[in-house]
C-alpha cells in the first residue's frame, strides 16, 4: 500500500507518518532525502533524528529513491520528503519528468507498505522568481501523480489529519 501524507511546513506531517509506521514491527526504515545545505537544515535533520528515537534505520538518499525501492526489500518504509527530493533534482539539473516516472514506477512495484511525506507548496501566492515557480509547478504535478497511485492520502493541517482517500486494511 502507498500512503501519501501531504501538508504545509511545520504542519506535523512527518510526525504523523512516523506514528503510522510505528504500527509495524521494528526496525522501521526512514529514507531521508534532505541534504544539509546550511546550519538551519542541519538543525532540522538533528531534530527529526532525536524525535524519532531508536528503532529506525535511516537511509540517506537525496536522489536515487527509485533505485533504492528496486532493491529486494519488503519492509515498510517512510520517505521524507518528496519536495526535498525535488529540490535536489533541480539543484543537480536532473530530468524531473523522467525521475518522476521512475519514482512512480518504483513505488507501484515495491513489495511493502510505503509512507510518503511531502510539502504542499501550491496554495500560496504565485512566486516572483522563475525557479520558485518551476519548483511549485513540478511539485504540483508530482503530487498529482503520487495522489493518483496512493491507496491512502492524508492532508495534514495544523497537526490534524484529514483523510482525502482511504483504502482501509489490517496490518
Amino acid at each position: 500500500m502507498i500512503h501519501f501524507i501531504l501538508g504545509g511546513a511545520k504542519s506535523g506531517k512527518s510526525q504523523y507518518a512516523e506514528m503510522q509506521m510505528k504500527q509495524y514491527v521494528q526496525p522501521w526504515i526512514y529514507l531521508a532525502t534532505g541534504r544539509a545545505w546550511d546550519d538551519e537544515m542541519k538543525q532540522k535533520i538533528q531534530h527529526h533524528q532525536e524525535r524519532r528515537g531508536t528503532g529506525w534505520i535511516t537511509v540517506e538518499e537525496p536522489i536515487q529513491i527509485a533505485d533504492y525501492l528496486k532493491q529486494p526489500n519488503h519492509a515498510p518504509i517512510l520517505i521524507d520528503c518528496l519536495t526535498l527530493w525535488l529540490t535536489n533534482l533541480m539543484m543537480d539539473e536532473r530530468d524531473i519528468e523522467q525521475e518522476t516516472i521512475q519514482l512512480v514506477d518504483a513505488l507501484q512495484s515495491y513489495g511493502g507498505d510505503i509512507f510518503i511525506v511531502s510539502n504542499e507548496v501550491g496554495q500560496g501566492i504565485v512566486p516572483v522568481e522563475p525557479m520558485a515557480r518551476a519548483f511549485r509547478n513540478y511539485a504540483g504535478i508530482l503530487h498529482q501523480k503520487i495522489a493518483s497511485i496512493a491507496d491512502d492520502f492524508t492532508f495534514i493541517v495544523a497537526g490534524y489529519p484529514m483523510k482525502i482517500k482511504s483504502q482501509e486494511r489490517d496490518i
